[in-house]
């Protein structure tokens, strides 16, 4: 989706507002009713902010096991 929809793009989103968005996403697809196209974009949509989140997670993950990693090194 485009910048001028007034959606953020996601790759400007942190975690907390992709997965914020994305229980939003995944909560319109449950209660159905959409059409064919609205399900297929939003899924679409859905699927882009749970990747970008797995993203932000990996970040995470490995500033820590940095941080446990030159934690060890001044240990020894």
């Amino acid at each position: 989706m485009a910048p001028e929809d007034g959606i953020t793009p996601i790759s400007q989103l942190g975690y907390e507002a992709c997965r914020d968005e994305l229980v939003e996403v995944v909560q319109q697809l449950e209660r159905g009713g959409l059409d064919l196209d609205t399900s297929l974009r939003l899924w679409e949509r859905g699927e882009e902010l749970a990747k970008r989140c797995e993203e932000h997670l990996a970040g995470a993950r490995r500033r820590i096991e940095d941080a446990l990693g030159s934690d060890r090194s001044d240990d020894a």
